[in-house]
């Protein structure tokens, strides 16, 4: 029995110029709907297989994209208009954020392909990628079909490109600094790599052959991800300065700065399949190779395509690279252990810790942050963050019950703690190894996909977050204690403050830094949470609530103890109160801990001030 295709409904279309479309408009066409959703690694393989198939049968053939969503950023209909530019779709799009005909084609992964024939009927459904080759057939052979039977319309596609948007770089991917303060950026969408001056505005070179996305097969590069400088004497040796990870090329390439000289190290056009592979670099094929490390005097590739770890060696001459798989055995998922036995889920991020011993790994499909070890019995991989592929969220606190959603990016920071570009929470996140707790520096930023270190004038460390969604590097203070200091000026022991016993006054004074203030358009941004040891120290005033001040009451019966005190403030760029604020103004967020050692006199204060200051 022949079944009839459900009709086409959801919150609205992109590339159509603003027209719905319905399967009566689309009669006598052959219709692909291709179900998708824009953080999945294999979804983005099929996008680029589809191409082919789109300009070949563009007279009797309709792509539609259906992008039912899996994470709640995916949901938001602005993100999903900037991934349609990012991944050049250019077919129209159906939203479908509440999955409705996700469920009418009873579809069961992403991505999944439904054929539907110039009368309106079902003839193929297709999970995963690969299916260009059959899919061709099937088409051939549909239109072989209809044209004898008199039903296939041929005509010109419903897409309509929307306006074309200008700016330096168009959703940059990853970011590395060089010895002078100037910075090398994929520039993504612009298919180059952007030589930055240390103001991240001027431009000192473009390397990468930029042309229309007609001729894509023309471009030196095809949405480069990850850069990573080579370390000076390993440089000196092979003749590039700078490698990096050509992600629809499913290729890894060698730049020397100098000329713009470009060699290829690894790879050979074609997406690898198999899922594994060793042996002569440029005879191997690889899968979207999403970011960089040097590692174990090695290049790791973060193979996103395939959910693994790959280690790159680097020959005098590139006809002697070799590759290897260094973790993952391709199965998607948490699993803890032995590297060859592990499991990843498109690691997306690398960074390694200044002892060389750890490679850090933003797992962008477990939501998790988790590293791989040097240790006596071998490479180990350990989870730090993240429960596994659908849970997924914004939650501080003790690592095992922390959430992120789909971090990019990984960052060593000065003091050893991580920070982890949570892309999909619009947020940079801390982790610290030492007390395996997560807490929240910045958000407000649009999809930051990486971040760099760098040292300020004033000798404290910086954040240079590639927020690839404004399509701009911007800079963030980073918070004391976040930052390598000498001695223990945050864990050493105080005096005792002596307070009255009874009702105290809290205050956290607070001065944003000139440029920014507290934005109160949408709610109170400032949190203050206090606890106290021993509990019975506090009768009143425990626990977490909005605003910089509080009524505390202290039990007489207790006689000491240490206030344990946190406050948490954003504020934003410009001036919300008058209106001047930037078109993509990015909100920081502040915050600081205190363990306040009190003895309760009579007669003594109280009140108890503290300073909060942005950096």
């Amino acid at each position: 029995m022949r079944l009839r295709a459900p009709e086409l409904v959801g919150r609205g279309w992109l590339n159509t110029g603003g027209e719905s479309l319905s399967l009566a408009d689309l009669r006598g066409r052959i219709v692909v709907l291709d179900f998708w959703t824009f953080c999945c690694v294999n979804c983005l393989h099929v996008l680029d297989e589809l191409r082919p198939l789109e300009e070949k049968y563009a007279d009797s053939l309709v792509l539609i994209g259906v992008h039912s969503p899996k994470f709640e950023h995916e949901a938001d209909a602005d993100a999903l208009a900037a991934a349609v530019e990012r991944y050049a779709v250019h077919h129209p799009v159906l939203d479908d954020p509440e999955l409705v005909i996700w469920q009418a084609y009873t579809a069961r992964a992403w991505p999944t392909l439904v054929v539907i024939d110039p009368e309106g009927y079902i003839v193929a459904s297709m999970s995963g990628e690969g299916h260009a080759h059959g899919l061709s057939v099937l088409v051939e052979e549909l239109i072989a079909e209809h044209s004898a039977k008199g039903t296939l319309r041929q005509g010109d596609s419903p897409y309509a490109a929307p306006a074309p948007a200008e700016t330096a770089l168009r959703f940059p991917g990853k970011a590395a600094v060089l010895s002078d303060g100037s910075f090398i950026v994929s520039d993504t969408a612009h298919h180059e790599i952007v030589w930055l001056e240390s103001d991240l505005e001027t431009e000192r070179r473009r390397f990468g052959t930029r042309v229309h996305r007609e001729y894509r097969e023309h471009r030196e590069l095809n949405e480069p991800q990850g850069v990573l400088v080579l370390p000076a004497e390993t440089a000196a040796r092979v003749g590039y300065d700078v490698v990096v990870a050509d992600s629809v090329n499913h290729q890894v390439k060698g730049l020397r700065l100098a000329d713009g000289a470009w060699t290829l190290l690894a790879g050979t056009g074609k997406q690898l399949r198999e899922r594994s592979g060793s042996g002569p670099a440029l005879k191997q094929d690889l899968s979207t190779p999403w970011d960089l490390a040097w590692f174990i005097g090695r290049v790791v590739i973060a193979m996103a395509g395939t959910h693994q770890l790959w280690a790159l060696h680097l020959a005098t001459d590139p006809a002697d690279n070799t590759v290897a798989v260094l973790g993952g055995t391709s199965a998607e998922g948490i699993r803890d252990g032995a590297a060859d036995e592990a499991w990843f889920a498109q690691p997306s991020g690398l960074a390694v810790s200044e002892d060389g011993s750890r490679l850090w790994v933003a797992d962008s499909e477990t939501f998790a942050l988790r590293s791989l070890d040097v240790t006596d019995e071998g490479f180990v991989v350990t989870t730090h963050v993240g429960q596994g592929l659908f849970d997924f969220g914004h939650r501080d606190g003790a690592a095992d019950q922390a959430l992120l959603q789909h971090p990019l990016g990984v960052t060593v920071l000065p003091d050893g703690s991580v920070a982890v570009s949570d892309t999909y929470n619009g947020a940079i996140r801390r982790f610290d190894p030492e007390i395996r707790e997560v807490s929240t520096l910045t958000t407000g930023l649009r999809e930051p996909s990486d971040a760099v270190v760098e040292a300020s004038e004033d000798g404290h460390a910086r954040l240079v977050v590639v927020e690839s969604g404004a399509h701009q590097l911007v800079r963030i203070a980073l918070p004391d204690k976040a930052q390598r200091l000498d001695g223990l000026a945050h864990q050493s022991q105080r005096p005792r403050t002596e307070v009255a016993p009874g009702p105290l006054t809290l205050m956290v004074n607070f001065t944003p830094p000139t440029g920014q203030k507290l934005d109160f358009r949408w709610g109170d941004p400032t949190r203050l949470m206090v606890s106290a040891t021993p509990d019975g120290l506090l009768r009143d005033g425990a626990g977490s609530a909005e605003g910089l001040t509080r009524t505390l009451t202290l039990d007489p019966a207790a006689g000491d103890g240490v206030l344990h005190i946190s406050v948490q403030t954003a504020s934003c760029d410009g001036d919300p109160d008058s209106g001047e604020v930037p078109e993509h103004a990015a909100c920081h967020l502040y915050q600081q801990d205190w363990g306040i050692p009190v003895v309760l006199v009579d007669g003594a204060t109280t009140e108890l001030t503290l300073d909060l200051r942005g950096v």
